[in-house]
């Protein structure tokens, strides 16, 4: 059984989280946009897991969710983040955790204790680390295991933000899509092409992924530079 009451992990310094090393800059408040935006496409279901994938690799979808999950925190929610990109992880870089053990380990049956692969960070925000990288991503992505432990998860936490692999590289993204509430798909500008964004939408749509909307990013347009954005917004940042 998860702990939600568990001390607080020490981090090093965060990597690409203005939400937290600069709580009062403009891109902080793009984000909270974004979870507003996010929050007002979802009244129609209750939302408790989200995924946020592209469709290819180096578009920022990592910097998205790791900085949503702390603004959802802030917000007062009890918030999981799972570095699900088993296969490029970044999520231990960001906040300075070891991925010794992780949702791989959990997911192979190397662990018991799923509160060995998960840390307490800041307040109401959980991290869970992609683990050491297995040789059968896909199947522990799309295994009942891991619908059983979203459900675990969502029946002692208010969201689960899933960082999961772009769509078209691989199919971990499409086994994922149907276990989760909703996703947010990030688009970023002359790296993402046209074609491969139809791409990823269609084959979200045929796995009956509910796609609440999209993230633009790394737009320029005019006096505004470097914002993140909820389908016409901006924002600029490193992908990890």
């Amino acid at each position: 059984m998860f702990d939600s009451k568990r001390k607080i992990t020490t981090m090093t310094a965060p990597i690409n989280l203005t939400t937290i090393v600069d709580p009062t800059s403009v891109i902080t408040e793009q984000i909270k946009t974004i979870r507003t935006n996010i929050n007002f496409a979802a009244t129609d279901q209750s939302l408790r897991t989200l995924m946020i994938t592209s469709s290819t690799i180096g578009e920022g979808k990592s910097t998205v969710a790791a900085n949503l999950a702390v603004e959802y925190a802030k917000e007062g929610k009890n918030v999981l983040l799972v570095d699900a990109d088993l296969r490029r992880p970044t999520v231990h870089k960001t906040f300075g955790l070891s991925n010794d053990c992780g949702l791989s380990s959990w997911l192979g049956h190397q662990i018991t204790d799923i509160n060995k692969a998960i840390h307490s960070t800041i307040d109401n925000l959980f991290v869970m680390t992609s683990g050491p990288k297995p040789p059968n991503p896909a199947e522990l992505l799309g295994s009942k295991m891991m619908s059983d432990f979203l459900a675990t998860t969502t029946s002692t936490l208010d969201l689960v933000i899933v960082d999961a692999p772009p769509i078209l590289p691989v199919t971990d993204s499409q086994l994922l899509a149907n276990k989760v509430d909703g996703t947010v798909l990030v688009v970023r500008q002359n790296v993402a092409q046209k074609a491969a964004v139809r791409d990823a939408v269609v084959d979200l749509k045929r796995s009956h992924a509910i796609i609440l909307g999209t993230v633009l990013n790394d737009v320029s347009d005019g006096q505004r530079n470097g914002y993140y954005g909820y389908n016409n917004g901006y924002y600029s940042d490193e992908e990890k």
